[in-house]
C-alpha cells in the first residue's frame, strides 16, 4: 500500500522519505521565478521573496508528476490525500490522473476537505495505521471519521493576499477594506471557501471568539489543536499560550506555513485549527 499527499499537509521531501510515502509538491511564482515548495524554496526565503515586492501565485503539482507517481505503483493500493478541494485544483487534478491510469480502481483520492494541520494530521493518521498493518478500506474510513470532526480559523495579517487568490467569500471580501479591524475567518464546512467569522478590535478578542467556539464544540483531551503561522512564531506562541489556558489537556503543535499557504494568507497569517484524535 503506497500514501499519497500533495505539499499542503505541510511535509517535506525529508519527511516523506523517513515516512515511506510519496510527495507531490506545489509550486509557486513570485519576482518571475517559480518554485516548487519545500524542494526549491523553503518559507523563510519565500518570505524574504516577498519583502521585495513580489506578489506571489500558486499551482497545483502537474497531472503528469501525479501520473507518473501512480504509474511506479501499478500493483499496489493507494491512497491519495489532497487539500480541500474548493481552495485547490489539486483533488480535481488528481481525480483526473486517477482516470487516466488502468489500475485505477486501486487509487483512492480522498478530499479531506481541510488544509494545512488537519491536513497533516490525516496522512500522520494513515501512516500510522499503514504501519500496524490496518487494511486500505480501514484506514480510509477512519480518515472519513476524523474529517466530519474538524475546524479552521484564520486570522490573516494582510488581506490583499487572500482577495488576490480568490478564496475569500464576497462577504469575508468586504471586510478586508474596513481599518483597523481583525477579522477572523472560517473554512466553510464544505471546504470550499473562506467565510467571515467574526471582526475584533484586537488580536486577543479575535482569538477569544475562536476559543469560545471550540468550548461549546467541546474541544478536550480527544482533540488536537494546531497553529500554523506565516512566519511569525512569537505570535504563534503568544496564541499557544492563550489556548493551553482555555484547554489544557489537549495536545496542541506549532508548524510554519508552506509557502503556497504563505502566498493566499500572507506574511504574518496565523491559522487556528483542531481535529479529533
Amino acid at each position: 500500500m503506497r500514501i499519497i499527499t500533495d505539499t499542503s499537509a505541510m511535509y517535506t521531501p525529508e519527511e516523506a522519505k523517513a515516512h515511506d510515502i510519496d510527495l507531490l509538491p506545489l509550486s509557486v511564482t513570485i519576482n518571475g521565478k517559480t518554485y516548487k515548495e519545500y524542494v526549491d524554496i523553503m518559507p523563510e526565503a519565500f518570505i524574504e521573496e516577498i519583502k521585495k515586492g513580489g506578489m506571489p501565485s500558486s499551482s497545483q503539482p502537474p497531472i503528469g508528476e501525479t501520473m507518473e507517481t501512480f504509474e511506479k505503483y501499478p500493483d499496489e493500493e493507494m491512497i491519495v490525500l489532497n487539500m480541500a478541494d474548493g481552495l485547490s485544483g489539486t483533488y480535481a487534478s488528481t481525480l483526473a490522473a486517477k482516470n487516466s491510469m488502468d489500475h485505477a480502481d486501486a487509487i483512492h483520492v480522498i478530499n479531506t476537505m481541510t488544509l494545512c494541520g488537519p491536513h497533516r494530521y490525516l496522512v500522520d493518521l494513515a501512516i500510522q495505521m499503514r504501519d500496524a498493518g490496518a487494511s486500505t478500506q480501514e484506514i480510509i474510513n477512519a480518515i472519513h471519521k476524523h474529517i466530519a470532526d474538524t475546524k479552521s480559523f484564520l486570522i490573516p495579517a494582510d488581506f490583499e493576499f487572500l482577495k488576490k487568490g480568490g478564496r475569500l467569500s464576497p462577504m469575508a471580501a468586504k471586510v478586508g477594506g474596513m481599518l483597523k479591524i481583525v477579522p477572523v475567518l472560517e473554512l466553510s464546512e464544505d471546504g470550499k471557501t473562506l467565510e467571515k467569522f467574526a471582526i475584533k478590535k484586537t488580536e486577543k478578542g479575535a482569538l477569544k471568539t475562536v476559543i469560545k467556539f471550540f468550548s461549546e464544540r467541546g474541544v478536550d483531551e480527544r482533540y488536537k489543536i494546531y497553529i500554523t503561522h506565516a512566519g511569525d512564531l512569537e505570535k504563534a506562541k503568544r496564541y499557544e499560550a492563550l489556548l493551553r489556558e482555555a484547554f489544557p489537556q489537549t495536545e496542541m503543535e506549532i508548524i510554519e506555513l508552506s509557502p503556497v499557504f504563505i502566498t493566499h494568507g500572507g506574511p504574518g497569517a496565523i491559522a487556528i485549527q483542531m481535529i479529533v484524535k
